[in-house]
């Protein structure tokens, strides 16, 4: 049988030392990994879900809304709050605008507002 280990008693009980330390090392990183994806899977299941209608605020006194968007919208801005689907109408109905890019009133069925109005140049035509 091939033995590689050495013969001395010293040696042997030096190799066992450092190895228990390796794997003291080895089991910290494992309980580290570990507490790392149990709060991922927390966080993950505690997230609120984005908001349905966010309005889109403005800079400055009293930042007023400029703009609605559909609760997965890629183009809302940082400075947002929610809305939800009433107050979202209502808004789009008193003529804030809504964004072209997810279109709420489209989502909405508000039917009026989803036909852009014609530029003046193009209803001289």
């Amino acid at each position: 049988m091939f033995d590689d280990l050495p013969p001395d008693l010293d040696r042997l009980e030096t190799l066992r030392v450092w190895h228990a330390l390796w794997i003291q090392r080895i089991d910290r990183k494992i309980a580290a990994v570990q507490q790392r994806e149990r709060e991922v899977e927390h966080g993950r299941r505690t997230r609120p879900k984005p908001p349905e209608w966010p309005v889109e605020l403005g800079i400055g006194d009293g930042r007023p809304p400029v703009q609605v968007h559909a609760g997965d919208c890629h183009m809302t801005g940082k400075r947002h709050r929610p809305v939800d689907r009433d107050e979202a109408r209502r808004l789009l109905a008193a003529g804030l605008p809504g964004c072209t890019h997810c279109q709420p009133d489209v989502r909405l069925h508000i039917l009026d507002l989803s036909v852009r109005p014609t530029s003046p140049l193009t209803a001289a035509r």
